[in-house]
């Protein structure tokens, strides 16, 4: 019988009779790594530092001190603080070099926990026991943080491999006296307790989702660290301030505002203000859109009204507003083009236009009505 432990990104094969195994499952695995070379020869290994993962996205670099010939997906019994942690191998060889550099990490510099040695079917079980322990300590203690009026919420619990200890994952946005709250739950739970303060993004990432693009969260799936994210990044996209579209699951704004910041930063450096108004001999025009990256502004003869729009250059835009300055006034908004020839230079169409909605239907054949072969009767004069 299969069991899929995403949390760790593993699957665990259970038989009557027999030992435990696992083996990893790339499809579940929060920051999951694929090493794209890997069907060329690899040079020797360059290091003995090895990438472990552990619950969700929690990763940490160990020494291969004892050189136990290592796999991706094996699973180790590493140093911990008391005791023993059980986590899965990432990385290992010269693409841990890579991401010690992406972290700003100096090997050198750095003193790494060693790794005890691979998981042996007793650390397995005992390991397992614990992963099982963890869903119902969270309800408990989140009870007990009710019973205790704490202004704090207990987002995961991770327990260590042997059992022993136990990491608490809270979200606050004040200073917490959780004293009693250690008293009560080391009691409760009988382990050694400890309590790690999260963002509101770090949860989103710990616990994973999908996001309104369809596909999965960047925090769970490749993000390491946060930057932080403002409105003005959607004021530089055009983009809607609505914020029920511009929060992701973690209730803050999404991450991916900034993937195409520099690029429409740099897209606007051309463009006008949008307050401007432009004169021409027939009308006034008031700016309603803007299309950065087609370099394409739009306007309207009546202000805040979407009727009788018109694309117009951001050059042609320039130079109106340039001749206003010296009071003069051009004959038309977009002189040199008819509307739809700019149009069709910008590459707007009507979508109605160019394409039917039942352009795809079979056309009905008609019907022919067969005449009867036959001859005719004569008619009586």
């Amino acid at each position: 019988m299969e069991k899929s432990i995403c949390s760790r990104g593993v699957i665990v094969t259970e038989s009557d009779g027999a030992e435990s195994s696992i083996c990893q499952n790339n499809g579940c695995a929060k920051l999951d790594v694929h090493n794209w070379l890997s069907d060329i020869p690899t040079p020797p290994l360059t290091t003995d530092i090895v990438e472990i993962q552990f619950k969700n996205t929690r990763k940490a670099f160990y020494r291969n001190v004892n050189n136990f010939p290592l796999t991706k997906g094996d699973v180790v019994a590493v140093e911990a603080s008391p005791g023993h942690d059980i986590g899965t191998v990432t990385l290992i060889g010269w693409l841990v070099n890579k991401r010690l550099a992406k972290v700003s990490v100096d090997p050198e510099k750095t003193e790494f926990k060693k790794i005890y040695r691979k998981a042996k079917p007793a650390d397995i079980e005992k390991w397992l026991e614990a992963i099982s322990l963890e869903h119902n300590t969270m309800i408990r203690t989140r009870q007990i943080v009710a019973d205790l009026n704490l202004n704090m919420k207990i987002g995961d619990v991770e327990y260590q491999g042997d059992k022993t200890k136990a990491v608490f994952y809270y979200i606050a946005d004040e200073r917490v006296d959780f004293r009693e709250l250690i008293k009560i739950l080391a009691d409760e739970f009988q382990i050694r307790i400890e309590m790690r303060q999260i963002g509101a993004r770090q949860e989103a990432g710990r616990i994973g989702g999908i996001g309104s693009c369809g596909r999965e969260l960047c925090c769970s799936s490749w993000i390491n660290n946060f930057i932080s994210v403002t409105t003005n990044s959607a004021r530089v996209q055009e983009l809607s301030l609505n914020p029920q579209k511009l929060a992701g699951q973690c209730g803050k704004l999404k991450c991916c505002l900034n993937y195409e910041l520099d690029t429409y930063a740099d897209a606007r450096k051309g463009f006008p203000r949008t307050t401007i108004t432009l004169e021409t001999e027939d009308a006034l025009y008031y700016h309603q859109k803007t299309d950065i990256l087609k370099g394409v502004m739009w306007y309207s003869s009546e202000p805040n009204s979407a009727v009788n729009l018109t694309p117009v250059q951001v050059d042609r835009v320039n130079e109106i507003i340039e001749a206003n300055k010296k009071d003069i006034k051009p004959l038309k908004l977009v002189e040199q083009y008819a509307n739809n020839e700019v149009a069709a230079k910008i590459g707007y169409g009507s979508a109605i236009e160019e394409n039917s909605l039942t352009r795809f239907d079979e056309k009905k054949k008609r019907k022919t009505k067969k005449r009867r072969k036959g001859k005719r009767k004569p008619n009586n004069e």
